[in-house]
């Protein structure tokens, strides 16, 4: 038996995580399903996941709006970790850091941008193997001379006792950032032939201006005004 971890990005119920739910699950909208939805355009039984010979299978069982998997509309489809599946206003994320950690370090070192032998589909016993930080694989570069090339960060905690009106405005920062950050990745495109995501020059813009409104507000913070 298989046990699965998926975590809720989007939708009214953004936050959650289910953690090592054993095989098969349905997910929907309906009370009887592993997973039970608050999307109204989730179906009762929207899609079930379940193992076979080895691995993870996602079905989507006649739903009304349909079910995709990396932006594409499926029926059947092999999840990996690190996949998003996205059902009505819902996106779901497959797999924990530690499972997304190991793919990502796989096929880094199979170095000819095909899928390797080993892809972290189901759990893996070798006890000899060490273990994979996502923190370091999203930060990890070929480059020998880039900044972050070595580099691996903690996020950090939020701050504790704001009062009601901090709370409030980093709440709205927060939504700000996210909002912006979702609407790009709906407009990624993957390459699956070459495990590369691309994105329109517009969406590039975007995120440059997402990372400079971030060096402002750090520069704002650090360096107060006195009004």
């Amino acid at each position: 038996m298989t046990l699965i971890t998926l975590r809720v990005l989007d939708g009214a119920d953004r936050g959650r995580t289910f953690e090592e739910i054993p095989t098969p699950v349905t997910i929907g909208r309906e009370e009887g399903n592993t997973i039970q939805l608050n999307d109204e355009r989730v179906s009762r039984f929207h899609l079930k996941i379940q193992e076979d010979h080895d691995k993870l299978v996602l079905t989507d069982l006649e739903s009304t709006n349909g079910t995709k998997v990396n932006g594409e509309d499926i029926q059947l489809r092999i999840l990996r970790y690190g996949d998003l599946i996205c059902v009505g206003r819902s996106v779901l994320l497959y797999g924990s850091r530690e499972q997304i950690a190991e793919r990502l370090a796989s096929l880094r070192k199979g170095g000819d941008g095909k899928e390797p032998q080993v892809t972290g589909w189901l759990e893996d016993d070798d006890p000899s193997r060490e273990p994979a930080d996502l923190d370091f694989e999203l930060n990890w570069s070929d480059n020998p001379r880039s900044p972050t090339a070595f580099r691996t960060s903690e996020p950090p905690e939020l701050p504790q006792r704001l009062l009601p009106l901090q709370a409030a405005q980093l709440s709205e920062l927060l939504e700000y950032f996210h909002t912006r950050i979702r609407d790009l990745l709906a407009t990624a495109q993957p390459e699956p032939k070459d495990e590369r995501i691309s994105l329109e020059e517009r969406q590039w813009q975007t995120l440059l201006d997402l990372q400079s409104r971030l060096a402002e507000y750090r520069r704002q913070v650090g360096e107060p005004s006195e009004d």
